[in-house]
This record gives C-alpha cells, sequence and structure tokens, in this order.
C-alpha cells in the first residue's frame, strides 16, 4: 500500500471516468466493488460509452450510467454539450479520472467537483494532468489492474477481495441453457481476433488448433466474438481450413458473448476484452501474448500460467510491465506452444471438464 493518503471524509456523490473497450471496463470493476464496499451509501456514477456499457449495464455496485457517445469534428462538441447538461445541478464530492487521454479530461473538467483523482503529471497524456485537482503519486508501470487499484490506495480504500461480480439475468442463464444443452460435450471457446491486426493469430493456426483440441482433448470449439470484418473473416477463414466441427457464434450482443464465456470449460483468447471478461468469471483462459507485455496485461492473478509467452523474443526472456508493443509478437506464438497450455489448463482446472 502506498504510504501517502488524501482524506476524501466520506463521500456521497463518486464519479468515475472511464469511456474506453471492454477490457478497461472489466478492470473498473473491482475498483467499483471496492468503493461499494467502503461507501455502501454514496451514489456511484459512471461516465462510460455504449460498447463497454452494455457489458455493465445492470452492474450492482453503480448507482447511475452516463453514457457518452464520442463523435467527431464539430458533432464532438454537442456530445460534451450533452454531457455538461446532463452534469447540470450536480456536485460530486470526488471524481476518480482512470484515464489519461484528453476527452476524459474535458469530461473531468466539466464535472462539478471538490476532488478530482487522475494519474500523476509523467503518466498523464494529452495534458491531462490540467484537468485534475489531486494526482495519484507516481509508480513504475504495473499491472493495469493494479494501477486502477492506485486511486483506491491514495484514498485509503482497501481494493481487496478483488471482485468482478458479472452475473447472468434469469433470461440470459435460460438462453445459456438452450445454447449448450445442444452441444453434448465440453466446449472451447475460441475469440478469433481482436480490432487490432497485430494481436491477432493466424487463421491457419487457429484451423490446426481447433483439430487438436477435438481429437486430442474432446472438447467443441465455438468461435466468439464481435461483429467487425476483421474478426468476420477471421472466422471464415478458420471454418474453411479446419478439418475439425467448429461453431461460429460470433455475434453483435454483449451480453451473449458473455454467456457463451461463462458456459464454456475453457478460453483461448488475445489479449482482447474477452480474454479478461473470462478471468472475471473464472473460467480458465489461455492467453495469447505477442504484441502486448502480459505482465502488464495478463489475466489478473489467475490463470497466468496459461498465458502463451510470443512476446518474449527469445525463450525464457527476462522483462518486467511495460507499455512497449511488439508487433513481431504473434509469430513466434506456434500451435504446440498453445498445445501445451491446453493440455495445463485440462490437467490443472479439471472441475471445468467434468
Amino acid at each position: 500500500m502506498a504510504s501517502e493518503r488524501l482524506d476524501v471524509g466520506t463521500p456521497r456523490e463518486i464519479l468515475i471516468v472511464m469511456l474506453s473497450a471492454l477490457g478497461d471496463a472489466v478492470h473498473v470493476l473491482p475498483v467499483a466493488n471496492a468503493l461499494r464496499r467502503a461507501f455502501p451509501q454514496a451514489c456511484i456514477t459512471w461516465v462510460i460509452q455504449p460498447v463497454p456499457y452494455a457489458l455493465v449495464a445492470s452492474h450492482p455496485a453503480i448507482d447511475e450510467f452516463i453514457i457518452f457517445r464520442r463523435q467527431r469534428g464539430m458533432r464532438a462538441l454537442s456530445a460534451y454539450a450533452d454531457l455538461r447538461r446532463r452534469f447540470a445541478g450536480r456536485h460530486f464530492d470526488l471524481v476518480l479520472n482512470l484515464q489519461v487521454y484528453l476527452k476524459a479530461g474535458l469530461i473531468t473538467a466539466l464535472a462539478p467537483a471538490d476532488i478530482k483523482l487522475g494519474f500523476d503529471r509523467a503518466r498523464a497524456r494529452d495534458l491531462n494532468w490540467l484537468f485534475t485537482t489531486h494526482k495519484i503519486p507516481s509508480q513504475p508501470t504495473g499491472h493495469v489492474q493494479d494501477q486502477y487499484f492506485e486511486f483506491l490506495e491514495y484514498i485509503g480504500v482497501n481494493p481487496d477481495p478483488v471482485e468482478w461480480r458479472i452475473t447472468l439475468s434469469v433470461v440470459e442463464k435460460e438462453a445459456q441453457e438452450a445454447f449448450f444443452s445442444r452441444i453434448d460435450r465440453a466446449v472451447c471457446a475460441i475469440v478469433v481476433g481482436t480490432s487490432k491486426s497485430a494481436k491477432n493469430w493466424a487463421p491457419e493456426h487457429y484451423a490446426r488448433l481447433i483439430e487438436h483440441i477435438d481429437a486430442d482433448f474432446g472438447m467443441q470449439c465455438v468461435m466468439v466474438g464481435g461483429p467487425s470484418k476483421i474478426e468476420r473473416d477471421a472466422a471464415e477463414d478458420i471454418a474453411t481450413l479446419t478439418r475439425a466441427p467448429v461453431i461460429n457464434s460470433l455475434g453483435d450482443d454483449i451480453r451473449r458473448l458473455v454467456y457463451l464465456l461463462a458456459g464454456s470449460a475453457l478460453v483461448v483468447s488475445p489479449d482482447t476484452g474477452p480474454l479478461h471478461i473470462a478471468r472475471a468469471l473464472n473460467v480458465p483462459v489461455v492467453g495469447l501474448y505477442g504484441y502486448s507485455n502480459p505482465k502488464r496485461y495478463g489475466p489478473y492473478r489467475r490463470f497466468t500460467d496459461l498465458i502463451v509467452d510470443g512476446y518474449a523474443r527469445v525463450p525464457g526472456e527476462q522483462y518486467g510491465p511495460s507499455m512497449e508493443w511488439r508487433k513481431d509478437g504473434m509469430a513466434r506464438i506456434t500451435v504446440e506452444m498453445v498445445l501445451d497450455k491446453v493440455a495445463l489448463a485440462v490437467k490443472k482446472y479439471t472441475n471445468k471438464f467434468d
């Protein structure tokens, strides 16, 4: 725990500013849960964008969501004007600006508040530090989740126990049961890609992997992910190249993705939102890391033994958490490396394969 503390008293109105993608939203949930434990009477509001909102919309730690619809050009001014209207007549005791970019800084500037807490000047980008009244102390680069916990530690809130509390509704459980009832064996969910091509593994590798998972481990592979062209093209290529039966379940329903991941015995995924959702659901996940540093962006505190490390330029390379991207890293991951981790998951996390 950091030695410095900021006394925030007992805040009645707390605002979280975190707009970004699914993985970031997953990392915010333990922060929100810790705030709820520490300040049970507080009203917690979260400014968020539409896609991650679909994941967390019914989360019990959050009282209110304000959806920020990012626009470009002159329309961006309208988005900020709408937000200013939403803030009219409000006053927050505490704002946590968990991002380092300009748009989050502008939102923080618009929020009427006594304390606006953000990153230290060294880590804040786009002059983001100008919009906060207080900064967390500078720390070495660490895991993204721990970076968010620095905010809690600075205001004297214990982040443990780390809880995500992603749950399924009755309707979602019924839909999940209907989907998996048609499959008579354990399911391995395959996340086929991300929006960033440098993070993606080659379709021909996935095709061979699926064949081995089918033949060697007896699992049914189901491709999951979003509706982007990159993902759809990858899924089509994989289905064409593999000789094993594979189910294509890509779609634009994030809550459907959640229940598919939750019902799977195993997930194989590059560094993207579904990987972190799987971790939050406590589903064993084999993480394919080459472009991004697994010590900074890997599954938090569990399933790190299932990471396939293509980030290391040579086997056994020693490195710490960093924001360095390695564009050639995914090409270092072989099918055999992934199968070794699948075998470990089957052996070590046997309760998921009963």
